[in-house]
C-alpha cells in the first residue's frame, strides 16, 4: 500500500495489517528494538517503522543501511510519540536492494551545491521531493486550466528554421561533418548539404507556430522545452527550460492580461490545495511567509501600469539602484524587485513598452513609440510572463521586420497569416521554472528543474 493511501485512510487502517515498499531514510538501532524512517515517494511525510527482537531475523534487520530498498509487512498502531498519530509495527522486513555505508545522503544537512553534483539522487531529499512534486502538480494545473476552457494543446516543433525572438542565441543543429565542413562559392558553410537543406536550430519559442493554430482554433496553448544558447550564469537562467505559450484570436492586450491573472490564480490555488505538506515545509525552511505571499495573489488584484509609469515610480522612489532606471530601456531585476516587493507588494503588469526593445511581432501603439506588450512581474521571481497583442496589420508588421532585419522570405508564411483572414489576436509566454521559483521560494532555477542544463554543465 502507498504511504499516501495510509495517511489518507489512517482511521480505517488503524490496527490493520498492510504491506509497504520503499526506502530507508534513517535507521536508529538499539539493543532490543529499532526505528526506521520509511518513505516510498507517494507522500511527503515518512512513516516510522518500529521493530523489536521478537522478530526471528532481528540481527539482520539492524544491519539494513540508510538508502536501502525494503519491503515491510506490519500493523498500523497508535503512536505514543507526541505529534505523531500513528506508526507501523513491523512483522516482517525484507531487504529488496542493499545500499553501501558511504551512501551520499546521510541524515544531515547537505548544501544545494553538493546535491546538484549528485542530481540523480537529490529527488530523495525533502527539498527536492517538495520542489518536484509541486512541479508535477503545477504542470497538471496548467493542462487542467486550458482544458477546462476548451483550448487546443498544440505540439510545436523543437527544431526550427526561424528565430522567433530575433536574439540570435540559438543552438544550431547539423549532421555536417565538423572535421570537413562543406563550403559554398562564397566560402560560407553550405547548408544546402545539411540534413534539412538549410540552417536549423533548437527553438527558443513555439509562439509563431501557435499563432497559426490560434487563427484556426481560436484558443490554443503550447507546453514544452525551449532552448537558449545564452552564456548566462544567473539564478534565473538555464539553457534548456520549459515554456507555456498561449494564443487567442479576437483578443486584445487587456484580454490577455485577464487570462494571465486568472491562470496564475488557478495554478496557485491548485498547488495550495494539493501540496499542503510540501508548501508547509517550504514555508518553514525555505521562504518564510511563502503561503501568505501566494495567498495575496488570490485575494488581491494585480496592479497594471505602463512602462513609462513604472520608470517614473522608480525614479521618484528615492532608492539607490545599481542600474539607473531610464525611459526607453528595459527593467533590471532590482527594478522588478522594488515594484513587486516594496512599492506595490503585489504582482504588477507593466504594459506599453518602448518599441525599440521589443520583438517585431508586437502591435504598434498609436503613439508610434510603444508597442502593446506586457510583462507580468511577481515577488520573488521577477518577470514571470511576457505577452503582447500581435501585429495583425501587414504593412506595420513588414515595416518592423525590415527595421529589425528579420527575413520576410523566411517568414512569408507568418506574414500570410495576416493576409488570409487575419484578425486581432494576442498571447503570452511563461517560463515554467520561473513559475516554480515563485511557487516554492527556491531562488535558483537549477533547483526546480530535474537535470539542469547551464553553461558548462550537461550532466546526467
Amino acid at each position: 500500500m502507498d504511504v499516501k493511501k495510509i495517511y489518507e485512510n489512517i482511521d480505517a487502517l488503524m490496527h490493520k495489517k498492510v504491506t509497504v515498499e520503499g526506502w530507508v531514510r534513517n535507521h536508529r538501532k538499539q539493543k532490543e528494538f529499532g526505528f526506521i524512517d520509511f518513505y516510498d515517494g507517494t507522500y511527503f511525510k515518512t512513516i516510522q517503522i518500529v521493530y523489536d527482537n521478537s522478530l526471528h531475523d532481528f540481527d539482520e534487520i539492524t544491519k539494513i543501511h540508510i538508502g536501502s530498498a525494503v519491503r515491510i509487512e506490519g500493523e498500523i498502531i497508535p503512536s505514543p510519540k507526541e505529534g505523531q498519530k500513528f506508526e507501523m509495527r513491523a512483522l516482517e522486513v525484507s531487504l529488496e536492494g542493499d545500499c553501501p555505508v558511504d551512501y551520499p545522503l546521510q541524515p544531515k544537512r547537505h548544501t544545494r551545491e553538493f546535491l546538484r553534483e549528485i542530481g540523480y539522487l537529490r529527488p530523495r531529499v525533502n527539498l527536492y521531493s517538495a520542489a518536484f512534486r509541486i512541479r508535477s502538480l503545477a504542470a497538471q494545473a496548467i493542462h487542467k486550466y486550458f482544458g477546462e476552457r476548451d483550448y487546443v494543446y498544440v505540439h510545436t516543433p523543437v527544431i526550427t528554421g526561424s528565430d522567433c525572438e530575433g536574439a540570435g542565441e540559438m543552438f544550431s543543429i547539423t549532421t555536417l561533418d565538423l572535421e570537413n565542413i562543406p563550403k559554398n562559392e562564397e566560402g560560407n558553410i553550405d547548408y544546402k548539404k545539411d540534413f534539412f537543406g538549410k540552417q536549423t536550430s533548437l527553438t527558443v519559442s513555439g509562439q509563431l507556430q501557435a499563432e497559426a493554430f490560434a487563427l484556426a482554433f481560436k484558443r490554443v496553448y503550447t507546453f514544452g522545452p525551449t532552448f537558449r544558447a545564452e552564456n548566462s550564469n544567473t539564478k534565473t537562467h538555464a539553457s534548456e527550460f520549459w515554456m507555456i505559450e498561449q494564443e487567442v484570436a479576437f483578443c486584445d492586450l487587456n484580454g490577455i492580461m485577464d487570462v494571465e491573472e486568472d491562470m496564475l490564480r488557478y495554478i496557485i490555488r491548485y498547488v495550495l490545495e494539493n501540496a499542503k505538506e510540501e508548501i508547509t515545509f517550504l514555508d518553514s525552511f525555505v521562504e518564510k511567509g511563502l503561503k501568505d505571499k501566494l495567498q495575496i495573489v488570490l485575494d488581491k488584484d494585480s496592479v497594471r501600469i505602463t512602462h513609462k509609469e513604472a520608470i517614473h515610480i522608480l525614479k521618484e522612489s528615492g532608492k539607490k539602484f545599481e542600474y539607473s532606471p531610464e525611459y526607453g530601456e528595459d527593467l533590471a531585476k532590482e527594478h522588478e524587485k522594488y515594484l513587486t516587493e516594496e512599492h506595490f507588494k503585489a504582482p504588477v503588469f507593466v504594459k506599453d513598452w518602448p518599441k525599440d526593445i521589443k520583438a517585431f511581432y508586437m502591435r504598434m501603439n498609436d503613439d508610434q513609440k510603444t508597442v502593446a506588450a506586457v510583462d507580468l512581474l511577481v515577488p520573488g521571481a521577477g518577470e514571470l510572463m511576457g505577452g503582447s497583442q500581435r501585429e495583425e496589420r501587414i504593412d506595420y508588421l513588414t515595416q518592423r521586420m525590415d527595421e529589425m532585419h528579420v527575413s520576410r522570405e523566411e517568414l512569408d508564411w507568418y506574414i500570410n497569416l495576416r493576409k488570409f483572414g487575419g484578425c486581432k489576436h494576442s498571447g503570452f509566454g511563461m517560463g515554467f521554472e520561473r513559475l516554480l521559483i515563485y511557487l516554492t521560494g527556491i531562488e535558483n532555477i537549477r533547483d526546480v528543474i530535474p537535470f539542469p542544463r547551464t553553461p558548462g554543465n550537461c550532466e546526467f
